[in-house]
């Protein structure tokens, strides 16, 4: 099966775009004779002595009459080597929104510019954007040669001055192809009239330019779109989840996680279209996965690895394109977000700046973005989202924000991260350094399973050290929760935010001095990670302990009856009955219970401390 190329053209107006649209159907033989008869008929009408191939893509009668590019034109033709569909995006700074939704897919951009002019704004303008959507591939087609005399002196020229300008983008493959759309120079064929050209006409580069490796093969993502249950009878038991992957590759016996919920499971089955089984699938296949365990699964979940795993958040830093003229953007404004295959309510909290698409200068302050104009957002969501950047992948990285009462589409828009702290907030620093305190804090951080023993020996170990006259405090979990996370409930979002606020008050502890005993059942391993991450760059002492408990014998204990109400289904998202524990993987100690009573079982943490 020949591979399928996307490519997106932009320039100034009159640069040539439509002509060699044209140039390139017609040469590659893959417009119908009625078609040519049409565009030769115009052109004659016109009064032209050739046919005007820019007739092709100019669909629009106002384009015909203006003679510039409106709307985006999507052109499908094949070779022997590839299929292509070309998206012909206007060149004009009004039609900036059309540009950027036309190329937003592409493989390849093409940027033309007119040799007698060389490198303009608009040439400045288009490929930063080609650079700000992340397309890989960038040909310069140095067109019109023909009116600068074949002249390499001014192709090296112009050469040089874009290659300048491209060295401060994001731009990973750039082309420089000598041509004349009119005639036909260099676009299909190479031509004979500028012999000091060594490369490929521009088809043939565009046959053989590599985009397989483009393709992100290494984080698995895979959006649900729907659940599949057939109502015949032979398929009573099938339950498959439908989606289009989005990165990554997925196999059968795969290990996966389904987020949010995080439980894990393995893929039983992949079937392509019509239901056939495959082996293996990637981006961007359109499949239905069979999974070994029946774990709730619906739309706008997805399956990823569970080492491997996407952003999750509610506060999301992204560039955005304002798409319409009914409405403009605004701070405190609520919109929907259509992020994969879910839908969220979402509220622009900030905007940072709007982009000078012509000087690329930032303009600050900013209230509002209008129809074409580019800015930079924040944007909290009802619902965290999985996400990743936008520049490691253009599907799960973008969006689409929503009017809520007309049901219109008013901006795209590329996730660049989570948002960042705010530079506003500088630390302050004390007049007294952790040398002149009496006493050297650290945090020990207990965690495991519900009724695992985690506080039980936490209040022994914090008995023993006020005992030894170490201070010490313990930040149990469920403590907590009555008063400065009262506010969190248990999605994993919650946790991840009740592990983060502890993790913060215990580095103050232990910076002031004092031992911290805080826990936490903290199921998630990146959650704990991260707090020994930040007491690591505090320089501050950090020692996990896991209370390895079976989870047998902790619903025999059950001293609260969670258990119970948990497999009854009156809890749902209960850390080991329907909600996963990721076991540490570097703990500095792990406690069983064949390690002895209670007072053992503190005594070696003790130890652990060196007292």
């Amino acid at each position: 099966m020949s591979q399928l190329l996307r490519v997106a053209t932009a320039g100034s107006v009159d640069d040539g775009k439509s002509t060699l649209i044209g140039r390139l159907l017609y040469d590659s033989k893959s417009i119908f004779e009625d078609q040519l008869d049409a565009v030769e008929r115009t052109s004659r009408e016109r009064g032209g002595d050739t046919a005007d191939l820019a007739l092709l893509t100019d669909g629009l009668r106002a384009e015909r009459e203006q003679g510039i590019t409106i709307d985006v034109a999507h052109r499908y033709f094949a070779t022997a080597e590839r299929k292509f569909i070309i998206a012909d995006t206007p060149g004009h700074e009004q039609y900036t929104r059309n540009m950027v939704t036309g190329a937003s897919t592409a493989d390849v951009a093409l940027i033309l510019v007119d040799a007698r002019a060389g490198v303009l704004e608009q040439t400045r303008r288009h490929a930063f954007l080609a650079s700000l959507l992340g397309i890989p591939h960038l040909v310069l087609c140095i067109n019109k040669m023909d009116l600068v005399d074949w002249s390499q002196a001014r192709f090296d020229e112009v050469k040089d001055e874009f290659r300048d300008f491209a060295a401060k983008l994001d731009v990973r493959d750039l082309t420089f192809v000598p041509m004349s759309a009119l005639d036909g120079d260099n676009v299909v064929h190479r031509t004979q009239r500028m012999p000091w050209y060594e490369g490929s006409s521009l088809l043939h580069h565009l046959e053989d330019v590599h985009i397989s490796s483009d393709r992100n093969l290494i984080d698995a993502r895979l959006p649900i779109q729907y659940v599949i249950r057939p109502k015949q009878a032979r398929y009573q038991d099938f339950r498959g989840y439908a989606g289009t992957v989005a990165s990554g590759v997925f196999k059968t016996g795969d290990e996966v996680v389904v987020l949010p919920s995080g439980f894990s499971t393995r893929i039983k089955s992949v079937r392509g279209p019509g239901g056939v089984e495959m082996p293996e699938a990637f981006a961007p296949s359109a499949i239905c996965v069979e999974l070994e365990d029946d774990i709730d699964v619906g739309r706008g979940h997805m399956l990823a690895r569970p080492n491997n795993r996407p952003l999750v958040g509610s506060e999301i830093d992204a560039m955005v394109c304002w798409l319409t003229d009914e409405t403009t953007l605004h701070v405190g404004e609520r919109y929907l977000v259509m992020h994969t295959t879910a839908t969220t309510p979402a509220t622009v909290v900030e905007l940072d700046y709007r982009l000078d698409v012509n000087t690329l200068h930032r303009v600050t302050p900013t209230d509002a973005l209008g129809i074409n104009e580019i800015g930079r957002v924040q944007i909290r969501t009802h619902s965290p989202l999985l996400f990743d950047p936008y520049r490691r992948n253009r599907v799960t990285g973008s969006f689409l924000l929503v009017d809520e009462r007309s049901g219109a589409t008013v901006a795209a828009g590329m996730i660049t991260g989570p948002t960042p702290a705010s530079t506003n907030v500088v630390w302050s620093t004390s007049r007294v350094d952790r040398a002149q305190r009496a006493t050297k804090g650290a945090t020990i951080w207990i965690t495991g399973l519900s009724a695992s023993g985690k506080s039980t020996i936490a209040a022994e170990l914090e008995r023993l050290l006020v005992a030894s006259g170490r201070p010490a405090y313990r930040l149990d979990g469920d403590n907590l929760r009555l008063g400065l996370n009262s506010d969190l409930g248990f999605s994993k979002a919650d946790r991840a935010e009740n592990v983060r606020r502890v993790g913060a008050v215990a580095e103050l502890m232990a910076d002031a001095g004092l031992i911290t005993l805080a826990c936490l059942i903290s199921p998630y391993r990146s959650d704990r990670d991260a707090i020994r991450r930040s007491h690591e760059a505090a320089g501050l002492p950090f020692y996990e302990v896991f209370v390895d408990t079976p989870i047998e014998e902790c619903e025999k204990r059950d001293p609260k009856g969670m258990y119970a109400r948990a497999r009854a289904g009156e809890i749902t998202g209960f850390t080991g009955v329907d909600d996963p524990y990721e076991v540490p993987e570097h703990a500095e100690l792990v406690l069983q219970p064949a390690d002895g009573d209670l007072a053992a079982q503190a005594g070696k943490i003790m130890e652990l401390l060196g007292w």
